[in-house]
């Protein structure tokens, strides 16, 4: 719980702050790769603590990640410009990639299927009190201090929870010969950042059909590819992809993806949304984020609890979609001229939603497959969440790029030249008052083409809960013969 309450404090901290960060440090162009450059290398070193932390145990795994993340927090406050703040928050994310999944493979060492989703259900409710903390605390940092500090308070929480962790946890597992699959990481690591470099650059610095675009996507598919072919014959793999003969790990990967992207993409541009285009403080921007936090953290509680007293887990995915779903169509319709209380009521569904199906896929999951696969399966889901999230807030900033420079012209012709984006996320400063109404307004309408993309990617969601099966949630921690690799 602590570990994930370190975790979750730091992503939706940034999200508020974000805005404040891109404008300081002019970076416009680059917002997206603030949150990006953390996702890349958390994505890639996932798999790898999961197998680690098989091998190790997962106390001495845990010590290893708080401490790379405590010291990335640590430079990102010292940042002093944009290239060094993502530099810094790739190494953050090094010590990320195994704050989640460690922590839900330590629960699943603990307690058998059923009465995992209780506790499943209290790591995500770690998720919503950060939620609902997070956006408060880093607006308040930095209108009244500094963005600076949103990375600084990292420091005592993750000071604790290292404590706790030596000082509580067992150590665990048994150290055997092994050999670690450098190969498959470097492949999808740098396969996995061609990608989402061709994402950010298509439409806004280069065109999407252009060499620069399709030789980097290209390559990167290309090594997506190549991993694919090294973990099938490596003798100890990344990512064992016997994995996903399971139709229910499978389908967990799917959402898992589904529900990232989601995520991200609500949590980092609705404090864009509210900064740029209602011209509000961070601390506004983290207020507006409290329907999505209250209502994911007690949907997750009491989603986990239903659980574990009936055994049965297939309604929740297909209920908190469809919620989903509902909550992206109304989001979609708000313009500049919203309320405050109109985004906070379409992300009380979406709360809801997320809350009601995000732990019910991990506990699915790991109910599936014996219990020295836990590890590496609820990395693999991990590493599905921390993808879609990755080409989610890529994408989006690259569609929103685009489309706050095709608005601008259009609205204000020739005076949109002048006009820079990264005034507007400091509240319009420097802009002429003749021009700041217009340059909302193209604002909003291409906030309006990112929210629109949520609408198809909840529909996915609902067809991948309507395909879960249902199967019977265990009483014990024992499981059918091990799978063999």
């Amino acid at each position: 719980m602590l570990a994930t309450l370190l975790a979750a404090m730091d992503q939706t901290i940034v999200a508020t702050a974000l805005p404040r960060i891109v404008g300081d440090l002019h970076g416009f162009n680059q917002l997206s790769w603030v949150i990006t450059a953390y996702l890349i290398t958390s994505t890639v070193t996932i798999p790898a603590y999961g197998k680690l932390s098989d091998l190790y145990g997962r106390r001495r795994m845990f010590v290893v990640s708080i401490s790379i993340f405590l010291a990335g927090s640590a430079l990102c406050g010292l940042a002093g410009s944009m290239g060094a703040l993502i530099a810094f928050r790739a190494l953050q994310g090094v010590g990320a990639g195994g704050l989640l999944p460690l922590s839900q493979a330590a629960i699943a060492d603990l307690f058998s299927p059923r009465e995992r989703g209780r506790y499943q259900g209290l790591v995500g409710a770690m998720w919503g009190t950060a939620a609902i903390a997070g956006p408060l605390v880093g607006g308040s940092l930095t209108d009244s201090i500094s963005w600076r500090w949103i990375f600084f308070v990292n420091l005592p929480l993750g000071v604790v929870a290292l404590v706790v962790v030596m000082r509580t946890m067992r150590r665990g597992g048994r150290v055997r010969e092994h050999r670690i699959d450098w190969a498959g990481a470097a492949a999808l690591g740098v396969g996995i950042t061609l990608i989402l470099l061709a994402s950010s650059w298509g439409g806004t610095s280069a065109p999407w059909g252009s060499a620069t675009v399709i030789g980097p996507a290209a390559a990167g598919v290309g090594l997506v590819v190549a991993f694919v072919l090294i973990e099938r014959r490596a003798p100890e793999p990344l990512l064992w992809l016997g994995l996903f003969s399971d139709r229910v790990v499978s389908l967990a990967s799917i959402a898992g993806a589904l529900i990232g992207a989601v995520m991200f993409g609500v949590t980092v541009y609705v404090p864009v949304y509210v900064q740029g285009v209602q011209g509000a403080s961070a601390i506004s921007a983290g207020l507006a984020l409290l329907p999505l936090s209250l209502c994911w953290s007690v949907a997750s509680a009491v989603g986990g609890q239903l659980v574990a007293r009936t055994g049965r887990y297939r309604w929740l995915p297909i209920l908190g979609s469809s919620l989903v779903l509902a909550g992206f169509v109304l989001l979609s319709r708000i313009g500049a001229g919203s309320s405050r209380t109109v985004i906070a009521l379409d992300l009380v569904v979406i709360g809801l939603g997320m809350g009601a199906m995000v732990q019910v896929y991990m506990v699915a999951a790991q109910n599936a497959v014996a219990p020295a696969r836990i590890g590496v399966t609820t990395a693999a889901l991990q590493f599905f969440r921390t993808i879609g999230g990755s080409l989610a807030v890529t994408g989006l900033g690259a569609l929103l790029a685009s489309r706050v420079t095709a608005e601008l012209t259009h609205r204000l012709g020739a005076p949109a030249h002048g006009i820079d984006p990264n005034r507007l996320l400091q509240g319009g400063a420097h802009i002429p008052p003749s021009l700041l109404h217009g340059t909302r307004e193209a604002l909003a309408s291409a906030m309006h083409s990112v929210f629109l993309v949520g609408i198809p990617i909840a529909v996915a969601m609902l067809v991948v809960a309507l395909m879960l099966p249902e199967r019977p949630l265990r009483r014990t921690l024992d499981t059918p013969a091990d799978d063999t690799e």
